[in-house]
């Protein structure tokens, strides 16, 4: 999502982002500037920080094969 800053520094919160973290008229933000350099919008006070793009694949891999399962089908064997 991109926005354009206006001539007096002000730009518009996009809606999806303004949901996402609870921002609603008169509510304070906080810029934080990250070590590689982004800049992380977060609601004043608050703890949680946005999901990560990879938030929703976290545990969403099975049990998978085990060890022996693994040689088995590398060796060509049942």
């Amino acid at each position: 999502m991109s926005t354009t800053v206006t001539s007096k520094g002000q730009v518009t919160i996009p809606k999806p982002v303004r949901d996402l973290l609870g921002i609603t008229p008169g509510v304070a933000v906080e810029f934080n500037l990250e070590p590689d350099g982004r800049v992380v919008l977060t609601k004043a006070g608050s703890k949680r920080r946005p999901p990560s793009r990879f938030a929703r694949l976290r545990g969403a891999a099975g049990k998978g094969m085990s060890t022996d399962q693994i040689m088995r089908l590398t060796r060509g064997t049942d």
